[in-house]
């Protein structure tokens, strides 16, 4: 199920579904009012003073004006949006492109432009003068309406153009669906949860088998249901060696079963079907995949040749948004069980830990050679420790400050660097008060500005 909401997911974001469809709705709607045309007669519009009734000629040139038109001004949407997709690679990285593909706005005026233009077309051959006259007129009255929404479309699209190539768009639309995704993901677990005394080390124990990787590529994503419900029917534990967003190769080894003599290699083909591999990673199962793009435009913002440190602050608040979801929210165990209480599953979740080592640890190199960037980065800390409602979340924090200080002490000296060890030395001291002590009101550098 979960290989075939990927595929769906895949085709719908895709930047030919949406102008398809609607290229089909032009041509069916053609062919309706061709329909009604031909059904009810334009005897009404003689009664109507204010209307002129198009005549043959008119007609033709009223819909080929149109038709030509939007194929005119379908081009010239389609070279913007590349020009738009090149300008994003170029400046934010090519792993943003996916959020572009994703955009409606675009596919949705180019289709607006290909249906407009598809059904012209289908009116225009039903167009006839002599002794068989027929001039469609609700036909043609419903593609002048549907040129005057195409200008309309055209203005949107200018603006929306505009505004979706604006950094802070760019990284609201990726961190806004890093916390939604977050909010919606974690409440639901793979089964139940283990007893958190349960060592997923000493779960695996035996003679094991190892079920090998018959496709190359990244897992986009991981039927968890079904791979309990495998582990479950065979009565065997499982660990996974890959999580999505994981690149995985032809002949490794996928997952680790115990015991041995309760797994076939039916079970083997079972569990490989569980994997879904693309050639790319996708946000639906992978959230990490939206850190690691906030992650690669502050990284890119504080490169020498670029030197943007707002753009990478900008980012740090985003990921600090979805470390405070991490820090709040009920994470998935290691090792899942079956309802029976049984060991069926030992995964490598998504958990803080994780989260902080692809975010902050990443940035850490890139943040700690500039003052702005390093500064922020020790406030936004500060911010996802008050979020905190676990001990060991407030050690990963306090170890990836020790860290960071230490990068910015090699990196910055003289007064930048001062200010920089004074706030990472403020905040060890505000994370040693441990869960729920840290308050805005203890340092002024700390929330809101105001």
């Amino acid at each position: 199920m979960n290989r075939l909401r990927a595929r769906l997911s895949a085709v719908r974001s895709s930047y030919w579904f949406v102008p398809s469809l609607m290229a089909l709705s032009g041509i069916l709607l053609g062919g309706i009012m061709i329909w009604v045309d031909a059904s009810l007669g334009a005897s009404w519009i003689e009664g109507l003073g204010w209307y002129q009734q198009v005549r043959t000629d008119g007609a033709r040139e009223v819909l080929s004006t149109i038709a030509g038109s939007m194929v005119t001004v379908a081009g010239v949407v389609f070279s913007i949006t590349i020009v738009a997709l090149s300008y994003a690679s170029s400046q934010y990285g090519p792993r943003v492109l996916t959020n572009f593909m994703d955009d409606r706005g675009n596919t949705v005026t180019l289709g607006t432009f290909i249906a407009t233009f598809l059904y012209s077309l289908m009116v225009l051959r039903t167009i006839r003068g002599g002794e068989e006259d027929f001039v469609p007129q609700y036909s043609v009255i419903v593609g002048m309406l549907l040129a005057v929404c195409s200008i309309g479309v055209l203005i949107y699209f200018i603006h929306h153009v505009l505004q979706s190539i604006h950094i802070n768009h760019v990284v609201e639309k990726i961190g806004r669906q890093l916390v939604e995704d977050a909010r919606i993901r974690f409440p639901r677990l793979i089964g139940k949860t283990a007893p958190k005394d349960r060592s997923p080390s000493a779960e695996l124990k035996g003679e094991v088998a190892v079920t090998i990787s018959n496709v190359t590529g990244y897992i986009q994503a991981l039927d968890g249901d079904r791979l309990l419900d495998i582990a479950r029917k065979a009565d065997v534990l499982v660990r996974l060696r890959y999580r999505p967003g994981d690149f995985v190769m032809e002949g490794r080894g996928l997952a680790d079963i115990a015991p041995c003599g309760n797994w076939s290699d039916e079970r083997g083909d079972e569990l490989r079907a569980c994997f879904t591999v693309g050639a790319k990673r996708t946000p639906e199962h992978d959230l990490m995949f939206l850190v690691s793009e906030l992650v690669e435009i502050a990284a890119r913002a504080l490169s020498p040749g670029v030197n943007d440190p707002m753009t990478a602050v900008t980012c740090l608040d985003w990921l600090g948004a979805g470390g405070t979801e991490f820090a709040t929210r009920e994470l998935p165990e290691p090792v899942r069980v079956d309802k029976e209480g049984a060991s069926r599953l030992i995964t490598s979740p998504d958990d803080f830990r994780y989260f902080v080592d692809q975010s902050f640890g990443r940035l850490r190199q890139y943040a700690a050679g500039d003052t702005i960037a390093a500064l922020h980065l020790l406030r936004v800390v500060g911010e996802v420790a008050a979020a905190c409602r676990r001990p060991d979340q407030i050690d990963v924090l306090r170890a990836e400050t020790s860290r960071f200080a230490e990068l910015a002490m090699e990196q910055l000296d003289g007064p930048n660097g001062r200010a920089v060890q004074e706030r990472a030395t403020a905040l060890q001291s505000l994370l040693s008060n441990g869960v729920g002590q840290i308050d805005a009101r203890q340092a002024d550098w700390l929330g809101g500005s105001a």
